[in-house]
């Protein structure tokens, strides 16, 4: 087994990658800066992690929402790779205590939003650290035309170019149109990058579409029909709440979110 297997299966449990991933991570390893679009559950954080874990020195993670920051160091820290997150959730005494940590090398993993690069303090203690890898999630950002433009993505390649030694850069994103792939690397100044573009089918998903005027009855008959459980979406908090109660004044043992 090759080092990257090894860690797969130690950290994260599984025997061996899902499409792209093995691909994706040889390169990283091979110093060739990578775009990744592979669809949600495709496992696209694997291909920055298990590389972070075997480069020299740390990885920056540019991520743009502080709960999916949260998400993912709660869930490195929990099997056991040393990460963490800088944002304004912290107090001052988290940031304090983070950055001495950060400044003792005690972090593999850094998660960052793309606004802390404006920083000139964030920069010079970056500039003290060795950085293998940067990498960008939900890269579609960087692009006007992606659906959910965040305009100081603009900035992570100017900000990258301050270092004198160019780390490996990494893009990932779920869906991305020609036109927004092509502004993503060109935006994040990827340097004849590898480019993996997953398959958006879902082996494990049957979507079917029903049309019925009693929704109620029709949401009982599946329920009477199936074995295992389920998840019921609702377009509004109202019918939610009018569902849980219906299913559950019928004797189903229920939750709701």
């Amino acid at each position: 087994m090759t080092n990257s297997q090894n860690l797969l299966k130690k950290f994260f449990g599984y025997d061996k990658f899902r499409p792209g991933q093995e691909e994706i991570i040889n390169n990283i390893l091979n110093q060739n800066d990578c775009l990744g679009i592979m669809p949600t559950g495709a496992g696209k954080s694997i291909c920055y992690q298990i590389p972070a874990m075997i480069l020299p020195g740390v990885t920056i993670v540019i991520s743009p929402l502080i709960s999916l920051m949260k998400d993912q160091v709660d869930n490195l820290n929990q099997i056991g790779i040393p990460a963490t997150f800088i944002n304004s959730s912290l107090s001052h005494s988290e940031y304090s205590q983070t950055i001495n940590n950060i400044m003792h090398n005690v972090y593999k993993i850094i998660y960052v939003a793309p606004e802390r690069l404006t920083s000139e303090v964030f920069l010079n203690l970056l500039n003290n650290l060795q950085i293998s890898m940067f990498t960008i999630d939900e890269a579609h950002c960087v692009s006007m035309w992606g659906h959910d433009f965040r305009k100081s993505y603009r900035e992570i390649a100017q900000f990258i170019n301050e270092f004198d030694k160019r780390p490996v850069i990494t893009a990932f994103t779920a869906t991305a149109t020609e036109v927004v792939r092509k502004d993503v690397l060109e935006l994040l100044g990827l340097s004849n990058p590898y480019i993996y573009i997953g398959g958006f089918d879902r082996e494990n998903l049957n979507i079917h579409l029903y049309i019925e005027e009693d929704k109620l009855e029709f949401v009982k008959d599946i329920i009477r029909e199936e074995d295992s459980s389920g998840i019921i979406y609702c377009v509004t908090r109202k019918e939610v709440e009018g569902l849980y109660n219906y299913l559950k004044d019928l004797g189903y043992i229920v939750g709701k979110y």
